[in-house]
C-alpha cells in the first residue's frame, strides 16, 4: 500500500504529542454493486474508497478520528485533533486500561482463482439476468424479484505503538435475493445471502439460478398446500440455515462482552448474559457453540483483528457450559483475561468494536433423517423467512417458509408459517441432538452508532428441539 509509511509516522507523532498507546489503520477499498428489479437493472456503482483510522489513549482515555486526505499535514493535523478529543474525554471518563497482547507481524491474503476485478461488468449483470429468466420459467407470479450482487476487495494496513504490523487482501463476493410469490391471493416472501471471502469462482459453487427457481417452486406449494402446524406440544427438525440464525442472534449478540458490560445498550441492545455466568449450564452436554474466524472461504474470514491480535476459535458453549464471551482489548481488561481476537469495524473511519464472525454450532453424529425419524408429531423447518428477538436476544421467535409436517418419523405435508417462539435458555434446553450435516450461510451483522455492517457467517447442522408449542 502506498501510504503505509504515512501510518507509521502516524503513531510515533502520536506518541510524541503524549499518546501512551496508539494505533493506525490504513484501508483501500474498490468494488462494484449491481441490482436487478422485477427484470430491470436498477442500479450500479463502481466505488473506491481510502483513509485513515487513528485510535489513540491519553491519560487513560482513548480517543478516534479519520481522513481521507492522505498527505502528511493533514495527517499531522488529525493526530493532534484526536490528541484533544482524548485528553478531554479523561477528565470525564474512567481509565482505560487495554490487555496486555503479544506483538505480532503477518502479510496475508486470499487468493482469487477468478479474480474479481477481472470479470467485467456485464458478466456480473449477465449472473443476474439468468437468474431472473430461470425464475420466470417456473411460470410460478412472482411479483416482486429484487437481486442484488455486490464485490470488494480491501487492502488493510494496521501498525500499533507495540511495534505489530498487521497487512492483508481480502476480495469479497455477496448475493442477495428477495422474492414475493404469489398464489390464490396470499402472498410469500423469501430473502436470502450468498456470501463469501474469495473470488467470482464462488458463483459456479452457489448455482445461483437453479436455486432461486427451485425456491419460487417451494414458496409456491406451501401457499397452494400449506396446512396449519399441529396444536399443543411438539418436536422440531430445523435445517442449518435456521440453526444458523438461532446462532447468530441467541449466543454471538449476547455473548458479545461490551454488551455484557452494558456498552452497547443505546445502540445495539444488551444482554441476558451476565458477568458471571462463566461455567454455567445453559444447555444440554450435546450442545457446542463456536465462533471461528480462521474458516477460509467463510464471509466471516479473517486471521488478524483491528486491534492486531491473532484470530482463534472461541468456544462460547462448550458441552452446555458458557465458557467464554467475545473480547476486544478493553473488554478483556476487565474480565481479567486475553483478547481472543473480536475487535472489528467495517470502514477505515469506524472504530472497532466487540463483533461476530463465523459463528455456529457444532455437529452431531446423527443423520438429519435419523433425526426425523424418532419425532413422532413434528415439524420439519427448512428455511425461515422472519426472524425477532429482543435487545437482551433473550425472547426469540422466527417464523417458518419452507416446512412439512412430520408424522411418526416420516415427512409428509407442507405447513403453512410454523412459528418457533421460546426464551434462549428454553431453546437450548431443548436441543437433544444434533446432524452432521453442517453448512454455512452469509449474513450483514449490524451494530453500533453511527452503524457499522460486516460481513458474517453463521450456520451449523439439523438439529432437533424437543417439546415446543408452534404458533
Amino acid at each position: 500500500m502506498v501510504y503505509e509509511d504515512l501510518a507509521d509516522w502516524a503513531i510515533k507523532y502520536a506518541q510524541k504529542l503524549g499518546a501512551t498507546y496508539a494505533e493506525a489503520r490504513l484501508e483501500e477499498t474498490k468494488g462494484q454493486d449491481f441490482v436487478l428489479k422485477n427484470g430491470t437493472l436498477e442500479g450500479s456503482s463502481f466505488s473506491s474508497t481510502s483513509g485513515l483510522g487513528i485510535r489513540l489513549a491519553v491519560n487513560g482515555s482513548m480517543g478516534f478520528i479519520s481522513t481521507n486526505i492522505m498527505n502528511k499535514e493533514k495527517v499531522e493535523e488529525t493526530v493532534r485533533h484526536a490528541i484533544k478529543l482524548a485528553s478531554a474525554s479523561a477528565r470525564m471518563a474512567d481509565k482505560l486500561i487495554l490487555s496486555d497482547e503479544k506483538t505480532q507481524k503477518k502479510n496475508y491474503q486470499i487468493k482469487e482463482k477468478i479474480k474479481l476485478g477481472d470479470v467485467n461488468p456485464e458478466k456480473k449483470i449477465g449472473l443476474l439476468t439468468e437468474i431472473e429468466k430461470q425464475i420466470l420459467a417456473t411460470k410460478v407470479k412472482v411479483p416482486g424479484r429484487f437481486l442484488h450482487i455486490n464485490d470488494w476487495k480491501t487492502h488493510k494496513y494496521i501498525v500499533n505503538t507495540a511495534g505489530s504490523k498487521i497487512s492483508s487482501t481480502l476480495p469479497y463476493l455477496n448475493f442477495f435475493y428477495l422474492l414475493t410469490v404469489l398464489n390464490n391471493k396470499q402472498t410469500a416472501q423469501r430473502m436470502w445471502q450468498y456470501g463469501s471471502a474469495g473470488g467470482w469462482e464462488l458463483t459456479g459453487k452457489w448455482k445461483l439460478p437453479e436455486l432461486l427457481a427451485s425456491e419460487v417452486k417451494t414458496l409456491n406449494i406451501a401457499l397452494e398446500k400449506g396446512t396449519s402446524p399441529p396444536k399443543g406440544s411438539v418436536d422440531l427438525v430445523v435445517s442449518p440455515q435456521v440453526t444458523g440464525i438461532i446462532a447468530h442472534e441467541s449466543c454471538g449478540h449476547p455473548y458479545e462482552a461490551d454488551r455484557i458490560m452494558g456498552r452497547e445498550a443505546a445502540q445495539a441492545g444488551e444482554s441476558f448474559i451476565t458477568t458471571d455466568m462463566i461455567g454455567k449450564a445453559i444447555a444440554k452436554p450435546v450442545v457446542t457453540l463456536v465462533d471461528d474466524p480462521t474458516r477460509p472461504e467463510t464471509y466471516g474470514f479473517y486471521l488478524y483483528d483491528d486491534e492486531c491480535v491473532k484470530a482463534r476459535k472461541k468456544f462460547l458453549v462448550k458441552d452446555g457450559i458458557i465458557t467464554e464471551f467475545l473480547q476486544n482489548r478493553e473488554t478483556a481488561s476487565f474480565f481479567g483475561t486475553k483478547s481472543n481476537g473480536a475487535s472489528r469495524a467495517s470502514e477505515y473511519d469506524k472504530e472497532p468494536l466487540v463483533r461476530m464472525s463465523n459463528t455456529f454450532f457444532l455437529e452431531g453424529d446423527y443423520s438429519e433423517e435419523e433425526l426425523i425419524k424418532e419425532v413422532k408429531l413434528g415439524v420439519f423447518m427448512k428455511s425461515f423467512m422472519e426472524w425477532n428477538i429482543d435487545d437482551k436476544r433473550y425472547n426469540n421467535r422466527y417464523v417458518g417458509s419452507e416446512c412439512y409436517l412430520i408424522e411418526n418419523g416420516e415427512i409428509k405435508t407442507p405447513v403453512k408459517n410454523p412459528v418457533i417462539e421460546l426464551t434462549t435458555p428454553t431453546l437450548y434446553g431443548a436441543i437433544d441432538a444434533l446432524a452432521n450435516n453442517t453448512e454455512f450461510h452469509a449474513a450483514s451483522c449490524g451494530k453500533g452508532e453511527p452503524m457499522q455492517g460486516i460481513p458474517v457467517t453463521h450456520g451449523g447442522p439439523s438439529i432437533r428441539i424437543r417439546g415446543v408449542k408452534l404458533g
